[in-house]
């Protein structure tokens, strides 16, 4: 919540200062600067440079911030580390009572320490003295070296003076002791907000993984040959949806009788997750190359078929019309007016069916594979390498991210018409 709280702060104040200081400072003098009307004109809407910037910049700055990283000049409040102590009261079976200070040592995650040597003191309750790492908690038997224990009757009743009992917790000094239900105190140093390394890892042990696997490689591969399996899946499964979802949409957006006949069978697909199908997919061709893409092609497929008829289907009747007017055929109909018309939906179907593959081989590779980006999060997930994970989650966004830009690139390029009528 903290974190949320602080990411829109961050973006209303760099709202205000993008729309209301660097918007004056910068004068655009484009077509759409010299619209008068541009609210609900999707072609007046252009991606604002500076917010893209300023948002990378900032969960960058968040993701270091609370991971204790030097590459960021900030960070949130870390965990606890150094010397503290916190004094609790025993009470022995006649009512006696006696003080003891525990002497704890918390030293950085990931690193040994020793506890601190203290001398026992007088009295019956002895002190004590325990080591941990931060982010962690020590159960300590308090008893052990007292001349009174939990057997003959001795309870502790204060925790730096302040009365417990079994089931309670006492905020001490630079952390929490709670009394277990048997009677033993259990210190827990204070975290802080920085997140511990195994739940997210900074951003220079990501990008030192990233260096490592690149040269060593992982489980048998190298990183490159993992994405690389990846991508050829997903691309030839793409394709091959395409190549026979395109052709289908046609004809369903074109002929009655196969829209009649398909209409069915593809909108009882359409709503079937693509990780649904992969058991069946598994007992029919097995854990295979052949498999995953099979898997990819039923994920294309439907898609490519409803945004190959959406586009049909949305082709302006007077422009067709017109060009029997003129005296056209109906195969020049289709290439000069249905095809050009259609193309804009279908490379909208194309970018949607892409994603949709992505995020599905990675899936399938958790399943079974043996290389891949999604088999090198699964099996690094199992023995708690989340520097690994997340270094995966990283290139997986960034490939796909990049992979639709591309397609934004090949549309404008071959669809230049796209919004225009």
């Amino acid at each position: 919540m903290i974190v949320l709280a602080i990411y829109i702060a961050i973006f209303c104040a760099a709202f205000i200062v993008v729309r209301f200081v660097i918007s004056k400072i910068r004068v655009r003098r484009d077509f759409t600067s010299l619209k008068t009307v541009t609210f609900g004109d999707e072609s007046a809407v252009r991606p604002d440079r500076w917010a893209s910037f300023l948002s990378v910049l900032t969960l960058f700055c968040l993701w270091g911030a609370f991971t204790g990283s030097d590459w960021v000049p900030f960070h949130a409040p870390g965990p606890f580390v150094g010397d503290t102590q916190f004094t609790y009261t025993m009470e022995a079976p006649d009512g006696a009572r006696d003080d003891a200070t525990v002497h704890a040592r918390v030293f950085p995650a990931g690193e040994k320490g020793d506890p601190q040597d203290v001398a026992p003191g007088d009295g019956f309750a002895k002190d004590d003295s325990i080591a941990l790492a931060a982010w962690r908690s020590d159960l300590l038997l308090m008893d052990k070296n007292d001349e009174f224990t939990r057997k003959d009757g001795a309870k502790v009743v204060a925790i730096d003076g302040q009365p417990v009992s079994p089931g309670s917790r006492v905020e001490v000094a630079n952390g929490t002791v709670a009394v277990t239900s048997k009677g033993s105190l259990n210190f827990v140093p204070d975290p802080g907000m920085q997140m511990e390394p195994i739940w997210l890892p900074s951003p220079e042990a990501v990008v030192a993984r990233v260096k490592e696997i690149s040269v060593r490689g992982y489980q048998n591969f190298t990183l490159w040959e993992h994405l690389y399996w990846s991508l050829f899946r997903v691309i030839v499964g793409f394709l091959c949806g395409a190549i026979i979802g395109i052709p289908l949409g046609y004809a369903m957006g074109l002929s009655g009788w196969f829209r009649g006949w398909f209409d069915p069978i593809v909108e009882f697909m359409r709503p079937v997750p693509p990780l649904a199908l992969i058991p069946l997919v598994i007992i029919w061709a097995g854990i295979g190359e052949s498999g995953k893409i099979i898997l990819l092609f039923l994920a294309a497929l439907w898609i490519m078929a409803i945004s190959a008829r959406a586009g049909v289907s949305g082709v302006a009747i007077s422009k067709v019309h017109a060009a029997y007017s003129l005296g056209a055929s109906r195969w020049q109909v289709l290439r000069y007016v249905i095809v050009p018309n259609s193309l804009p939906e279908i490379f909208t179907g194309a970018r949607v069916a892409m994603g949709v593959c992505w995020g599905t081989v990675v899936a399938a590779e958790l399943v079974a594979a043996e290389k891949g980006a999604g088999m090198m999060i699964m099996v690094a997930s199992r023995f708690q390498l989340t520097d690994v994970v997340l270094m995966g989650i990283i290139l997986i966004g960034v490939i796909g991210f990049s992979i639709d830009i591309l397609m934004r690139k090949a549309e404008d390029w071959l669809v230049p018409w796209k919004g225009r009528t």
